[in-house]
C-alpha cells in the first residue's frame, strides 16, 4: 500500500518525519530554529499532534509550529540492516562443513559430496591474495578431492560481478537462485503458539486423518538424527557418513519428525552454534502423499519454541526462489527475503 502523499489523520500509526519551529530560538542563518522529530504519528488534533520516537518518549507538536511532515517506509529491523555478505557467514554455522579450510575471507569447504553448501568456496570479501592465485588454490583444493570446483556467490557482490565479467558459468544452469530470508524467532514463536491453537480445535485438515492429526499434536524434539530421518534425504543415504557429519555438527541441533507406522512424513531440523543466536532452519519435507495438509507449518512451528529456549534471537533459513508453496510457508512466521546467493563453477 502506498504511504500517504500528506502528513494528516491519514498517517495515524504510520512512521513519519515532522519539521516544527522552535519559538523565541535562532537558527545557523538568523532565521527562526527549527528541528525534526521522527517516529509513529500517534495522535491528531486541531491543535496539536504527537510523535512516538524510536526510544518510547512522545512529542507533542503545536499545529501552530508545524512547518512541514510526511510519512516514510518503516525502518527496516536489525537483522535487515546486517550487510549481506555478514548474514551469508553467519549461515555457516547451521551447515558446517566436514573439511573447511580458511582462504583469507573465504572458506574452501568439502564433505564428501554431500550437499552444495558444504562442497563449495564461500567466496565472499578478501582471499588475502590475488585473486588469480586463490581461484588456482581453490581449484586444486577441488581436484584433490576429486570434487567439481563450486563457489557459492551473494548475488550482485563484488565476488559475483568479478566473476561474471571473468566468464564464470552457472554450476546448475537453469536453476533459479536462492534466497536467505530472515526472521524474528519471538515472532515465529508466537505465530506458531497460533498455528498450534488452530490445529487443536480445526477439524481434520485435507489429506490428513484424525489419528495424523493427534500425531502432529504430540510431536516432539530430537537432538539427534534416527534412521528414519536418514530414510527421507536421498542424498543423505548416498553419503550417511558426510551427511550425519554436517548436519549432526553444530554445538546445538535439534531434529523433529512426524511418524505414521514407523515412517517418516514430514521433518525438519534447526541448528546453532555457541557463538552466536541466529539458528538456521534446513530440511523442511513432507511426503508428497501427504502434502498441503499443514505438516510443513508443524514441524517448523515444533523447531522455534526450540530456538528461543537457546537464546536464538534470528532465525534464517535458505529457499529457491521458485518454490512458491515454501516462500508462502514461510511467510506466515514472519520470514523475509534478506539477500540471494547461487553456484558458480570455477573456470578451468
Amino acid at each position: 500500500m502506498p504511504l500517504p502523499t500528506a502528513l494528516g489523520p491519514a498517517c495515524l500509526g504510520l512512521r513519519v518525519v515532522v519539521r516544527r519551529v522552535l519559538p523565541g530560538e535562532t537558527g545557523p542563518s538568523g532565521g527562526p530554529a527549527m528541528t525534526d522529530v521522527l517516529g509513529v504519528l500517534e495522535s491528531w488534533e486541531d491543535d496539536a499532534l504527537t510523535v512516538r520516537r524510536e526510544d518510547g518518549s512522545v512529542v507533542r507538536v503545536d499545529r501552530s509550529t508545524l512547518v512541514s511532515g510526511k510519512a516514510v517506509p518503516p525502518r527496516a529491523s536489525v537483522r535487515h540492516r546486517v550487510p549481506a555478505e555478514v548474514a551469508a557467514r553467519r549461515a555457516l554455522g547451521s551447515w558446517p562443513a566436514v573439511e573447511a579450510e580458511p582462504l583469507g575471507d573465504w572458506v574452501l569447504r568439502a564433505s564428501g559430496g554431500f550437499s552444495a553448501r558444504a562442497n563449495s568456496v564461500f567466496l565472499t570479501g578478501d582471499p588475502g591474495m590475488p585473486w588469480d592465485e586463490a581461484v588456482a588454490r581453490a581449484r586444486a583444493f577441488y581436484a584433490e578431492r576429486d570434487l567439481p570446483a563450486w563457489a557459492q556467490v551473494v548475488v550482485g557482490s563484488p565476488e559475483d560481478l568479478r566473476a561474471d565479467a571473468e566468464g564464470w558459468h552457472q554450476a546448475r544452469p537453469g536453476e533459479a537462485d536462492s534466497l536467505l530470508q530472515v526472521a524474528s524467532v519471538a515472532q515465529a514463536v508466537r505465530q506458531a503458539r497460533e498455528f498450534r491453537s488452530q490445529e487443536r480445535s480445526d477439524p481434520p485438515r485435507d489429506g490428513v486423518d484424525g489419528d495424523l492429526n493427534v500425531l502432529v499434536n504430540e510431536m516432539f524434539v530430537r537432538e539427534e538424527m534416527t534412521d528414519g530421518w536418514l530414510a527421507t534425504d536421498e542424498r543423505a543415504r548416498e553419503r550417511p557418513e558426510a551427511s550425519r557429519a554436517v548436519l549432526e555438527g553444530p554445538d546445538h541441533v535439534a531434529f523433529v519428525t512426524l511418524e505414521v507406522d514407523g515412517a517418516v512424513v514430514a521433518r525438519a531440523r534447526a541448528a546453532m552454534p555457541d557463538s552466536d543466536d541466529w539458528v538456521g532452519l534446513t530440511d523442511v519435507w513432507v511426503d508428497p502423499e501427504r502434502r498441503r495438509g499443514g505438516l510443513a507449518r508443524s514441524v517448523v512451528g515444533a523447531l522455534m519454541p526450540w530456538a528461543a529456549e537457546r537464546g536464538a534471537s534470528t532465525a534464517y533459513l535458505q529457499v529457491r526462489a521458485d518454490n512458491a508453496a515454501g516462500l508462502a510457508l514461510y511467510q506466515r512466521f514472519g520470514f523475509v527475503t534478506h539477500h540471494a546467493y547461487r553456484y558458480l563453477r570455477l573456470p578451468d
